[in-house]
């Protein structure tokens, strides 16, 4: 489906958790090219979902660089026309097992019951979803950044969080230095 006429609604104004904040209860594994193969089957798992959306699927993520440490949460981002038309991709991700975790302006995510996959939801053209390609691309290509990500996550799991966003948001430096280098290091 294609969105040539702008958005069908306004987007959410808010910030809606499902469940509230949860501890991050996992810690970080040695690079498991299984992982490749999680993505792929909910890649077909989300195509065949969405097989009458326009959609792009990508994987993204610690678990999409080879070579690098990741919790063993596979994240895969896909690319939708409009984000407000929930109806044009949520139902067929509920339908397809995975449950709402977050909505969020500009921002779904769903996730598998095991929690062990995040599907994050964007429309095509934000500039999320570059952000994340321009990490995943840099990190497979760069050693130095992929040991000094890894060596700061590790860092990072040494201490107790009570929610895992707060983790998250503790990585943040560091992802804006190796995405900064990556685009000065862009012909």
């Amino acid at each position: 489906m294609k969105n040539s006429s702008g958005p069908r609604r306004p987007d959410v104004t808010t910030v809606e958790i499902i469940g509230g904040p949860e501890a991050l209860e996992v810690g970080l594994r040695s690079y498991d090219a299984r992982w490749a193969e999680v993505y792929l089957r909910h890649r077909r798992r989300i195509l065949g979902a969405l097989a009458e959306a326009d959609v792009d699927v990508e994987h993204i993520g610690s678990t999409s660089v080879p070579g690098l440490a990741a919790k063993p949460i596979v994240d895969i981002v896909v690319a939708v026309p409009d984000i407000t038309a929930e109806e044009d991709y949520l139902d067929g991700l509920l339908a397809a097992g995975y449950e709402l975790r977050v909505r969020e302006p500009g921002h779904r995510l769903v996730r598998t019951p095991a929690r062990d996959v995040h599907v994050h939801v964007y429309e095509r053209g934000d500039a999320a979803v570059h952000e994340y390609l321009l990490l995943r691309d840099h990190l497979r290509t760069h050693a130095d950044d992929r040991a000094l990500y890894e060596s700061v996550k590790r860092a990072l799991l040494g201490r107790r969080w009570n929610d895992m966003n707060d983790y998250a948001d503790a990585k943040s430096d560091v992802i804006l230095a190796i995405k900064n280098r990556a685009r000065a290091a862009r012909p």
